[in-house]
């Protein structure tokens, strides 16, 4: 029996390195740190009439954590958002990376820093360690929203530091069901209270019975007040009665 070709590249070591093409021109590590990001919790971003938000699954049950010590939402600035998929400690050192340089830039040029500078940033780090020896992927995908010059704006980064700008997206488990979803529902004109509705919708749809709106975080940009506002679990109800 002839051994499947997955196996026989693993056994070949085309997998022991981020930076070892296999013959079909896959980065093995790279594709399996991608298979990390879709099993981690899911968040929905989308750009609306008057701001952006992230909806995000915290996907925290144990009664013994703060909740308040389980952010799933990060403020970068004032006006910039990220929530990630994935390995969550991995993020923290991008985050916290993509922190520093929005406050450099605020220092340096005394103005706010686009949100796209900020992806480019993580967008690039995530490159380099793709494609030097000793080091792994990072294991997680970032998307950011933010305000520039009163403009809505969304961007997603994926594991080989790519990164593309949306309208919405989702990223996370389950991602691609919800990305068919967005692609039928979502429309420019719509307000952010009807846009987090519809993502309330969605996780529920297909988290089924497990859909607990206590484990969800709202973070929300306005595009006039270019402030962050975050709400939590049953925070959230009143955009969930929403007709």
């Amino acid at each position: 029996m002839e051994m499947p070709t997955d196996m026989q590249h693993q056994a070949m070591g085309y997998d022991r390195t981020a930076t070892m093409f296999s013959p079909e021109g896959h980065l093995l590590q790279v594709e399996y740190a991608e298979k990390t990001v879709r099993l981690g919790s899911a968040s929905i971003g989308m750009v609306c009439s008057d701001g952006v938000f992230i909806l995000a699954d915290k996907r925290i049950k144990d009664k013994l954590i703060v909740q308040s010590s389980a952010n799933k939402v990060y403020e970068i600035d004032s006006h910039i958002i990220s929530s990630v998929a994935g390995i969550v400690s991995d993020a923290r050192v991008l985050i916290e990376r993509s922190q520093v340089v929005a406050q450099q830039h605020r220092i340096t040029y005394d103005s706010p820093i686009e949100p796209e500078l900020i992806i480019k940033e993580v967008a690039n780090t995530m490159q380099q360690f793709t494609q030097y020896g000793g080091a792994r992927p990072f294991g997680v995908s970032l998307m950011i929203g933010g305000i520039r010059n009163g403009h809505p704006e969304l961007f997603t980064s994926d594991i080989t530091g790519n990164y593309f700008s949306y309208y919405a997206n989702a990223i996370g488990e389950g991602d691609e069901k919800i990305k068919e979803r967005l692609r039928e529902s979502h429309k420019p004109d719509m307000e952010i209270k009807r846009g987090v509705k519809l993502a309330l919708e969605m996780f529920e749809d297909i988290q089924g019975k497990n859909f607990e709106i206590d484990r969800f975080e709202l973070a929300y940009i306005d595009s006039k007040e270019e402030k962050l506002k975050r709400m939590v679990g049953k925070e959230l109800q009143e955009f969930a009665k929403l007709n």
